[in-house]
């Protein structure tokens, strides 16, 4: 049954169905996020510091280990801003919910009007074709 807030219900719908893509690739690119995190850890235990040797290879190593403090410092920031992103889609999905429950409770307060007011208008049928009937049987009888 159609009703005035029938196209808004189905606007919401959309709305709130983008909204879980988003939400879906929010926590797609926090799992990315985290994963390059934790590889960039596991590299840096990899790294070896020589105990001995030359001094450009200790340097090397030096420089390295600041390059991959650096790659964890950039992957840490990258979690930040991916949670954040998920927290921010989560709450814009909430959002798009309320809006839809809200409309889709008009709509369904709507229909039951309709059917409240097609029940009496039913009713008020059958009374008219009971009327008639009876008036029509008395008529016969006489």
């Amino acid at each position: 049954m159609n009703t005035r807030y029938t196209p808004l219900v189905k606007l919401k719908k959309s709305t709130m169905d983008k909204s879980e893509r988003v939400v879906q690739q929010a926590n797609a690119d926090l799992n990315s996020a985290s994963m390059a995190l934790q590889i960039s850890y596991n590299s840096l235990d990899d790294i070896d510091m020589p105990n001995t040797g030359t001094m450009s290879a200790m340097l090397a190593s030096r420089s390295l280990l600041t390059s991959q403090r650096s790659l964890i410092q950039n992957n840490q920031e990258w979690v930040s801003f991916a949670k954040n992103q998920v927290f921010q889609a989560k709450e814009n999905l909430k959002k798009d919910m309320i809006e839809f429950e809200k409309f889709k409770y008009l709509e369904l307060q709507e229909i039951k009007e309709q059917i409240k007011k097609q029940k009496i208008q039913d009713a008020k049928d059958l009374d008219e074709v009971a009327l008639m009937t009876f008036s029509n049987n008395e008529k016969r009888n006489k």
